[in-house]
């Protein structure tokens, strides 16, 4: 330990270090917290004229960080304040017992790091928080869900990954105003669930803003990525999804929800998962096809769940026709 903080002494005193807060959502009674410690590093501001050699410099820029384990985080709200701490990979999480309160009023929360000392950035950093409190909501996946992004292909993934930016990632056609319409325009919470890692929070939050798509909060990887090991990138074990829309599930236990993913992971096991640990609260599942569902893999679906509440689609037209028809778009 005491090696541990003699290098890390040596490494912040030519480096500095930042908390970078994620999210802040809560249902009436908590708040649910998320984020990370990480070197200071200034995002890449994305353009549509961006070369591909500029867009991989970015990557570059991005992934070349070092998380901070061990970190003590100090979160004030409503001046009450909460200590956490890093996990290895320098990430951040707890839930703060905080009733809704009354009116409008906005409710922000503050991060300030304790330890390490050394190096760090002296500015408290900030995120609003919001509430949600709806009969109905969204889950969806990211990557060949809403962004194009080739998944069942490693390379040609990695390749999208590094030569494009948020600006000029292309959405599925159609994707917007399905979204739209299954929000009912903002009005249904959209959480966002992916194996991404966190260095693509900035870019995923952008390519949403950018292709106006409903914004909500969006749960990630958190296993920590580097130069080091950039292609393991949305590579790996998915479960990670799992525990998060069972954390969603559990944290709005009066909400129902929409499930939408695709076909070339693990969705629809997944997916069909949750429908039987929460019998009743997935009002349907949506999933995009990426190629062929093979006959064998419905076949295992079928022995888990019913299957009346799953809609594999092909367009974006077509789940708003079977959506329309179900009631899920008034």
């Amino acid at each position: 330990m005491i090696q541990k903080h003699f290098f890390l002494n040596l490494f912040l005193r030519r480096k500095k270090i930042k908390v970078e807060p994620f999210l802040a959502f809560g249902n009436n009674q908590k708040i649910f917290v998320k984020g990370r410690v990480i070197t200071a590093n200034k995002p890449p501001k994305p353009s549509s004229r961006n070369s591909i050699f500029r867009n991989i410099l970015d990557t570059i820029r991005r992934y070349a960080i070092i998380s901070i384990s061990d970190a003590e985080i100090e979160v004030t709200h409503e001046d009450q304040r909460y200590l956490t701490r890093t996990d290895e990979n320098g990430v951040f999480e707890l839930q703060i017992e905080a009733k809704k309160p009354d009116g409008d009023r906005v409710e922000v929360l503050s991060f300030k790091i304790i330890t390490p000392k050394e190096g760090v950035m002296p500015a408290l950093r900030f995120i609003e928080v919001t509430r949600y409190d709806a009969p109905t909501a969204i889950i969806s996946d990211v990557d060949d869900t809403v962004l194009i992004s080739h998944s069942t292909h490693i390379g040609k993934k990695f390749w999208l990954s590094i030569s494009k930016n948020s600006i000029n990632r292309r959405p599925l056609p159609g994707v917007s105003k399905f979204y739209e319409k299954l929000s009912q325009f903002g009005k249904n919470p959209i959480f966002y669930v992916s194996s991404s890692d966190w260095s693509l929070f900035d870019l995923i939050s952008d390519f949403l803003r950018f292709r106006k798509l409903p914004l909500g909060p969006i749960l990630l990887k958190d296993a920590h990525i580097n130069l080091s090991n950039i292609f393991k990138s949305g590579q790996g074990s998915h479960s990670h999804k799992l525990d998060k829309i069972i954390l969603l599930l559990e944290f709005y236990p009066l909400t129902k929800f929409v499930l939408i993913g695709d076909s070339g992971q693990q969705d629809p096991e997944i997916y069909a998962s949750i429908i039987e640990k929460f019998p009743g609260r997935i009002l349907g599942v949506f999933i995009r096809l990426v190629g062929n569902l093979e006959e064998q893999r419905k076949i295992e679906l079928e022995k888990t769940i019913e299957m009346d509440r799953f809609f594999f689609i092909n367009t974006s037209k077509e789940a708003i026709e079977i959506a329309e028809k179900e009631g899920f778009i008034n």
